[in-house]
């Protein structure tokens, strides 16, 4: 058998002597419509809005999502519910959750929503864990452990599935910890989630968080009970610690949409199904929507996406350097999608739905003219090619669609010149 493309053309050293495992199955938990709503900057989505989200995150592999706060306000109660609605109506996989504190009164709404909805709400419940929060607010490890006690025993009773959420988990100590942990599993808690809650996480803390937490559970004898990831992008290291965490076998890593968040936000949750489905891990999970996922959001939250960003900017996929158009137009005319889908991109963009573009501009070639052109289905004859270059070349940016085809209709017309 003749090698595939990819062994013969790209030599990888990201798999060289890999020091980690393989990613593993992983569950995914969209965190878009609760903490990347508790950015300062953002709009709350209409409901409308959150419901075509929804069905997004049901296409695209979301595997539970937690869908706000209805404990908090009115809205946040009637969108919850209209939400888990759809999902029982639509039969939608993704399952539904919600937040709240470890206080009775901010669950209560989650049992009346999923009485009504007629579908088992899972019930993130958090409280602060760092001794810097408890500090701040004065509380100690007892009054911890009684209020956690009460908020779990409470969802148990209305048969909710219980993830007990450890605020700052990276910034507290083992041994509040491991009693968090026990009391929380011996109440019924069914899942523990870990939070890097204010983007302090380095790749070492992650694995030495989880594989402590994994000590904790085997020294119970829990090991049914699952472990969730949750962290934020303060350092800038939030994709690769969610990563980290995948890597080490975490079961459910939560993201968001554009990573929007508190602060800086939230691990991009595209970005994590983006480097997991180049890494070979979701095969068969189909990211056709993806996104449509992140423009959606984006439009409905007023958080416009940065034309440099990964995947979804408009400059994604895009280039106007004359050596790298040629390497891509040459890759095409050898009839080779895949190999001009890579020569200068680590991610294809057929994969995800887009393409490569080639733009024109003062670091342009005369290819570039030429692709551009043939794509407009324009015949590149030389002193056209010749005018359209040298109005690329007189310009400090990339020439608009509108800017080329002047020059075309100028040089048609017998009246060339720069733009």
């Amino acid at each position: 058998m003749a090698p595939s493309p990819s062994d013969e053309l790209i030599y990888d050293w990201n798999e060289v002597d890999r020091r980690h495992k393989p990613f593993g199955d992983v569950e995914f938990f969209d965190e878009t419509l609760r903490d990347g709503l508790q950015n300062p900057s953002v709009k709350d989505p209409t409901i409308d809005e959150k419901l075509e989200l929804l069905h997004l995150m049901d296409s695209i592999g979301i595997t539970a999502a937690d869908l706000g706060l209805p404990g908090s306000t009115k809205r946040a109660y009637d969108d919850v519910l209209r939400l888990c609605q759809e999902i029982v109506s639509a039969k939608l996989k993704v399952r539904p959750a919600a937040a709240g504190r470890t206080v009775v009164a901010d669950i209560a709404p989650m049992a009346d929503i999923a009485q009504k909805a007629g579908v088992p709400v899972e019930v993130y419940t958090f409280i602060g864990s760092s001794p810097i929060r408890l500090f701040a607010e004065s509380w100690d490890l007892d009054r911890l452990l009684k209020s956690s006690a009460e908020a779990i025993d409470f969802a148990v009773k209305e048969g909710l599935p219980v993830c007990y959420v450890t605020e700052d988990t990276i910034r507290s100590r083992p041994e509040a910890l491991a009693a968090l942990f026990k009391n929380a599993v011996d109440h019924g808690a069914s899942r523990l989630c870990l939070c890097d809650t204010v983007g302090h996480a380095t790749p070492d803390g992650v694995r030495n968080l989880i594989r402590f937490t994994r000590s904790v559970l085997a020294g119970m004898g829990a090991h049914h009970v699952k472990l969730d990831f949750h962290n934020h992008n303060d350092r800038g290291l939030g994709l690769v610690n969610a990563l980290i965490a995948v890597e080490e076998g975490i079961d459910r890593v939560h993201g968001t949409a554009g990573g929007i968040g508190e602060r800086v936000g939230n691990t991009a949750m595209e970005l994590i199904l983006l480097n997991l489905k180049l890494a070979g891990a979701l095969e068969a999970q189909d990211l056709t929507n993806l996104i449509r996922y992140c423009e959606l959001a984006a439009k409905a939250t007023a958080m416009p996406v940065p034309v440099n960003y990964p995947l979804v900017g408009a400059d994604a996929f895009r280039t106007s350097t004359g050596v790298h158009a040629a390497a891509i137009i040459k890759a095409q005319a050898k009839g080779d999608a895949w190999l001009a889908d890579r020569i200068y991109s680590g991610v294809p963009a057929g994969m995800f739905g887009r393409a490569q573009e080639i733009e024109i501009g003062p670091m342009s070639g005369a290819s570039n003219v030429q692709h551009w052109l043939r794509t407009h289905r324009i015949e590149p004859e030389q002193g056209l090619v010749q005018e359209v270059l040298r109005a690329g070349k007189s310009t400090d940016r990339v020439l608009t669609t509108a800017e080329v085809l002047a020059v075309v209709n100028r040089y048609r017309a017998g009246a060339v010149g720069a733009v």
